[in-house]
């Protein structure tokens, strides 16, 4: 198990306690995790010696197929502390909740691989004479699909290192507060530009400024001296110019997740189903009473909804942009002949709002 169609699981040395003391079937718990307590699920041990037997002149060491499997849990552990340090603590449950996946699906593909190489024995252990060779066909073929379900069950350390790095989903909980956090960080930099210019500008030098450190002036001084401005300054003029649009288009954007929170919104029926605005799920969601067409289906995904099989249903992020979505959508227009935007809280207020801004 250890080799696949030429891969190698990377192994490292093990404790004796743990080849020694391989699982029997009952799922424990890894004691040095500090989340969420993540499982070490069974490995068939039965299963792993008649593997290495079908393909091996060597015996099986008692244990080593639950040492891999563990070794390679606890690689995702240490993986996924590492990514707790790095990210907010919002996000530690759902790593959590990753580790443990890893670990059960690893379980899971490692068994299958056992299963599958006690299929048919290798030919230099069985010998060439009255070789079952379309039994072998079947057998590679299984291989090469619990191969690449494998790739997958890895792909989700992938997982693990990104979750908490990429941007503020304006459907968590708390997006407001983090975008807010943002922007304070953004502020005080735009701030920390504009002093260490003006300073730089009365005395056209970087030497003594009491707002940055030694390191970081030296820095400078290097930016500027290979810069290709004339006139160059600590920071170009660029950076504040779009560290300000960031900030503009942050306010803007906190201030559109305050008013949808204020405002809310609500859903409709439409000829065949209707349209659910779920608040708590942040998704605006759409039931149909049968299944849409092909040309249904494929209008629905231009317009950003896409099927969760989970909850059965269309659905998209809850915003005004799926709300200004579902109009474009003719077959689920509300009964009531309107537009799904002038049926939502505050309508007409907005509505006269944009129009008295017009003129």
């Amino acid at each position: 198990m250890a080799e696949r169609n030429g891969e190698e699981i990377n192994q490292k040395n093990t404790e004796p306690a743990d080849v020694r003391s391989p699982e029997t079937g009952q799922a424990q718990n890894h004691t040095d995790y500090t989340g969420i307590p993540v499982m070490y699920y069974p490995i068939n041990e039965d299963a792993a010696r008649r593997a290495k037997e079908m393909n091996s002149f060597f015996d099986y060491q008692p244990g080593s197929a639950t040492a891999e499997y563990r070794h390679c849990v606890d690689q995702a552990v240490q993986i996924a502390e590492q990514q707790k340090e790095r990210a907010d603590p919002i996000y530690h449950e759902k790593i959590d909740r990753l580790v443990d996946t890893y670990a059960r699906k690893l379980a899971e593909n490692m068994n299958k691989g056992y299963e599958i190489d006690a299929r048919v024995p290798s030919v230099m252990i069985a010998g060439a004479s009255n070789f079952p060779t379309r039994k072998k066909e079947k057998q590679n073929n299984a291989r090469d699909k619990n191969m690449e379900e494998w790739r997958q069950v890895q792909g989700l350390l992938e997982k693990i290192k990104s979750t908490g790095m990429g941007g503020i989903r304006s459907d968590h909980p708390h997006a407001v507060e983090q975008l807010e956090q943002k922007l304070a960080r953004l502020e005080n930099t735009q701030k920390l530009m504009k002093d260490v210019n003006a300073f730089y500008r009365k005395n056209k030098s970087l030497d003594g400024c009491p707002l940055l450190d030694g390191e970081r002036i030296q820095r400078l001084k290097v930016s500027m001296e290979n810069s290709w401005y004339p006139e160059p300054k600590p920071f170009p003029s660029y950076l504040l110019t779009n560290n300000s649009a960031e900030i503009r288009r942050l306010k803007a954007r906190i201030e559109e997740l305050k008013q949808c929170a204020e405002v809310g919104f609500c859903g409709w029926e439409f000829d065949g189903g209707k349209a659910v605005a779920n608040q708590e799920a942040g998704r605006l969601q759409l039931l149909f009473e049968e299944k849409p067409s092909a040309e249904q289906r494929a209008q629905l995904k231009a317009n950003g909804f896409r099927w969760a099989s989970k909850a059965g249903v269309w659905q998209r992020m809850l915003n005004r942009q799926a709300i200004h979505a579902a109009g474009r959508i003719g077959f689920i227009r509300p009964l009531s002949g309107q537009k799904p935007s002038e049926l939502q809280p505050k309508a007409g207020m907005e509505s006269k709002r944009e129009k008295s801004m017009q003129r």
